[in-house]
């Protein structure tokens, strides 16, 4: 039952951006930083990236509130093939605030379905987000 209950309601406009976002045609890394807006319950977009890696990323979020991030990642594989993962990273840092925390993680599904994910990590440490960390994380997938 908790797996569908919805905290938070997504916002229409980034329901669209999400939309558009996964079927974009450029070849370079780019994110949404996505946060909750406590006071009407509703996740937005917070910022659109374009050409940024995850250690540049890692300098934008805040330090004790939680994101979620979609990332678009150029990923090369071993035999030399390009794909385009698109990711979906929890950042819940430790020391959030537990309403905060609560509502992200209650949303964290309505989301990944919202955007037709299924690259999707979670991370207590934003000190963990790089390169090297999502190349691991995609590499079980």
């Amino acid at each position: 039952m908790s797996a569908s209950l919805a905290v938070c309601e997504i916002d229409d406009g980034l329901k669209d951006k999400l939309r558009k976002f996964r079927f974009r045609k450029e070849t370079s890394n780019a994110a949404m930083l996505v946060k909750i807006d406590m006071k009407r319950h509703l996740v937005i977009l917070e910022e659109e990236y374009e050409d940024i890696s995850l250690d540049e990323l890692r300098e934008e979020l805040p330090e004790r509130q939680p994101r979620f991030i979609v990332y678009s990642y150029k990923y090369l594989h071993s035999d030399g093939r390009i794909s385009y993962p698109l990711c979906f990273i929890f950042c819940s840092p430790v020391g959030c605030k537990p309403e905060q925390q609560m509502m992200y993680a209650g949303s964290k599904n309505q989301m990944v379905q919202s955007g037709e994910l299924t690259k999707v990590f979670e991370t207590r440490n934003k000190d963990e987000l790089s390169e090297e960390w999502l190349k691991e994380q995609l590499a079980f997938r």
